[in-house]
Order: structure tokens, then sequence, then C-alpha cells
């Protein structure tokens, strides 16, 4: 059954993540962002009945490569882990602050390729740092401009991402959170809503780099629990404000209170809820969150 293969799945990842774990036992080599992630992971993993976890295993891999004539750089790979890994590939972002926005993209795309042709369906991130660690160094003095490459074709294949990520955490009361959340999102050009009370519901949506920024910063608040629990990307070929406005289903951020019974008015009224959501086009989504089927 695919459930079946996605908790053989889960275990491959674990193994693959032990290994990373015992060969750069430092903080400063490996280090998984996001242990949540990784803690529903191994209980995914153990469990039969375990709900697929809500968010992908994170990690960071911190690579010194040596550049001839010269010391050694620093190149950092921002790698998560889809649930269908390695089915499908990792998704890994090299990054070094010597590289140049389109050498950078260059040698992203070369290490997909390398990983596209060599490990289809198997456990690859060791072999995508030994790549890295063997090759990155010499895009730093790569000089695009008179290569095939021309810096337009570059900012051409940088696709323009527009995103949608629902939040849920374990709950939203504080004064001071609330208006973060919709001061960031205004700072930040998003549109969505947030439900606070318990459980606590937020949706963002606008551009992928803006929509990371403020889950980075609502995450470093103290929370219960918080997490993703799911996530829309979609390309966008123009990239341009029509664009990202057509793509939106909330016009601006703002708080919603489903007000019911309860303490306080906490607990929120997820008929309301379920109301609000198809009105805008994401029923599916409470299903996502509550498990069941809205009414």
């Amino acid at each position: 059954t695919t459930e079946m293969a996605s908790q053989e799945e889960a275990e491959i990842q674990i193994s693959e993540l032990d290994l990373l774990s015992s060969m750069f036992p430092y903080e400063e080599e490996f280090a998984v962002t996001d242990q949540l992630a990784l803690a529903e992971l191994k209980h995914y993993a153990e469990n039969e009945s375990a709900e697929l976890p809500s968010s992908k295993v994170q990690f960071i891999l911190n690579v010194k490569a040596e550049v001839p004539n010269a010391s050694m750089v620093d190149f950092s790979m921002a790698c998560a882990l889809p649930f269908k890994y390695p089915t499908v590939l990792p998704e890994i972002t090299v990054r070094s602050s010597l590289l140049s926005r389109s050498q950078q993209i260059l040698l992203n795309s070369d290490l997909k390729t390398y990983l596209m042709q060599n490990f289809s369906g198997e456990p690859c991130m060791l072999s995508a740092r030994e790549w890295v660690k063997d090759h990155a160094a010499a895009y730093i003095d790569k000089d695009l401009s008179s290569s095939s490459m021309t810096a337009s074709d570059a900012t051409q294949s940088q696709v323009t991402m527009f995103t949608r990520l629902w939040i849920y955490s374990h709950h939203i009361y504080n004064k001071q959170k609330r208006k973060n959340i919709i001061d960031w999102a205004k700072e930040l050009s998003l549109s969505g809503f947030c439900m606070p009370g318990k459980p606590g519901v937020v949706c963002v949506e606008g551009l992928q780099s803006s929509c990371e920024e403020f889950w980075s910063r609502v995450r470093r608040l103290t929370w219960k629990r918080i997490l993703i629990r799911h996530r829309e990307d979609v390309s966008l070929e123009g990239g341009g404000h029509d664009e990202i406005q057509k793509q939106r289903k909330f016009s601006t951020l703002e708080e919603k209170c489903f007000d019911a019974h309860g303490a306080r008015g906490s607990h929120m009224d997820l008929g309301q809820l379920y109301h609000f959501l198809e009105e805008k086009g994401c029923a599916d989504i409470f299903q996502m969150y509550f498990g069941v089927e809205g009414h």
C-alpha cells in the first residue's frame, strides 16, 4: 500500500539523518532546524496509525571547500526532505556570500541535474554534500557574462513563486502576538486571516520570500505548539503585481473572530470558520486542520 511505502520512506529518512549526525556531530556542520518535524517523522515511522508529519524535516549542512590559490570557503546547504524522499529528490539550496546571484542559480541547477541523473529513488544527501565540496568553489570564479548563460537568462529562469501558508497553533490569545501577526503581514504585503483562540489558525499568502520571512519571525515567538499544516506554492510566469493579485484569495490580512461559547469566548465556532473558508474557496483546508469533513 502507499501507506507502507511512506512509512518505509520515513525510516530511510531517519536512518540517513542519523548517519549525517554521526558523521557531522558538530552543530556548525549539520543542524536540524525543525526539531518538531523530526520528532513527528520518528513518531510516524514507529507507529502505523500515526498521521503524516505536518511539515518536512529541514536541516542545514555546512561545507568548507578549498579554492585554488586561496583559503577555504564556506558553503551552506539548506535542505528539506519531502515526505516522498528518497522516491523524489531532496530540496537543496546552496549559498555562499562569495557567489553572485547568477552563479548561485547555475550552481544549484547543476547540482539538481547531477542528482537527477544519478540518484533516482535512493538516498543522496551525502553524495550531494560531496558534490558541493568538490565542485562548488569553481562557481565563484565563473564569469557568466561571457558564457552562454547571460545574466538576463539567469534572471529569466528565476520564476517568482506565490505561496500560501496555513499555520496551526495550539492557541493564540496574547494581544501582542496578535498585533505582530497583523503588523508583519502588512509590512510584508501578505494577505490572509488570523483566527485567535484555541486552536489558533493563521493563513498568509503572497510572495514566497515574504511568507518565509513571516514564518521565521512568527515561529521565534514563544508558542506551546505551532507548525505549518499545509503549504501551497504556485509559480508565476511574469511575477508582476497583477499576477500576484490574481492568486490572492484574501484581500488584506484581518483578524477573524468566530465567537462561540466557552470561557473568554476563546473557543471558536468551527462551523463558522468552515463557511468562511468555503466562501474563499479553501474548504478542503478545513479537513487538513481538523481531520474531519466540514459541515
